[in-house]
């Protein structure tokens, strides 16, 4: 299974040039990219990989194994940083909020329009917490559905597809009973004019509701200036402009109650080469911050 870690070059020049790079916390581990290239960049140093999919973390152990002695994979959420100990003595903290190659190749996860599998969309599938897409569909009603849509898929048919899903004759069971829907709903004229899969932005939207993931980062963000390391450096790559707006925010916040120092005035943002290289990553944006200890709570 292979993958393309979003502006790697960027993230690993970025930690380079930061004044200590010993223990770095990986928040996104996935499939384990930007931790194997640290690994091998920066060989005095330890990386600790976290995610909330627990087939990633067992992915990464096996790819990782090599490393043994300086890395380490925790089955946890970024939102739980404050329970993994010694969280306040990282140097630098990575977080890629995009969703992994592992999770849209493997149709029974239910993330991809392209592989036909039950609509699923869990990050963590033993979260019992958690509805599936397929039940979100059924549970909300249709005023919910279209602001789900409008808010997190920026879907500009959001309420005329979201009548059609509460109209629907035929259950919404798998990602392709959703992908049929769409299609029979929107105008072909509409559809030829998109320039992508027509159910690219509701299949993106019903991921981030399912996962809370707007909610799991502004906790991140509330959370990381208390506990980091008062020197730590700080990197986020996002892929939507509701994510990147939070952490521009946030950011901009934290320097404002002298924190630290925003690196990134506006958002790096992947180079044309890397693009026809790897397409998924035209929307990625990375923001870092370095805090300085100034005012710091931890």
């Amino acid at each position: 299974m292979h993958h393309d870690p979003v502006m790697l070059n960027e993230v690993i020049s970025l930690i380079a040039s930061h004044s200590s790079h010993t223990k770095i916390l990986d928040g996104t581990l996935g499939l384990g990219g930007y931790s194997e290239a640290i690994l091998q960049n920066f060989p005095e140093s330890f990386v600790l990989g976290i995610d909330r999919d627990e087939q990633a973390i067992n992915f990464s152990r096996e790819r990782l194994q090599d490393y043994s002695s300086r890395f380490q994979a925790v089955h946890k959420n970024f939102s739980e940083l404050e329970e993994i100990p010694d969280v306040n003595s990282f140097d630098v903290y990575v977080f890629d909020l995009g969703v992994s190659n592992m999770q849209l190749s493997l149709p029974e996860r239910g993330f991809s329009f392209q592989n036909d599998g039950k609509l699923d969309m869990r990050m963590n599938p033993d979260d019992e917490n958690l509805l599936t897409a397929s039940e979100v569909l059924r549970t909300c009603d249709e005023r919910t559905l279209a602001k789900i849509f409008r808010d997190y898929g920026e879907e500009r048919f959001a309420n005329m597809i979201a009548s059609a899903i509460k109209r629907a004759k035929f259950p919404i069971e798998t990602t392709f009973d959703l992908v049929k829907l769409i299609r029979e709903t929107l105008p072909q004229p509409v559809q030829r004019k998109m320039g992508t899969h027509p159910a690219r932005r509701i299949f993106q939207a019903l991921r981030i509701y399912v996962n809370n993931e707007t909610g799991e980062l502004e906790k991140l963000l509330e959370t990381l200036p208390k506990i980091a390391d008062k020197n730590a450096l700080i990197i986020i790559v996002s892929y939507h402009s509701l994510e990147d707006r939070l952490v521009k925010l946030a950011f901009r916040e934290w320097q404002k109650n002298n924190l630290g120092k925003i690196l990134t005035r506006h958002p790096i943002t992947p180079s044309t080469e890397e693009i026809e290289r790897n397409y998924k990553s035209r929307s990625g944006k990375l923001r870092a911050f370095s805090l300085s200890g100034k005012n710091h709570k931890a």
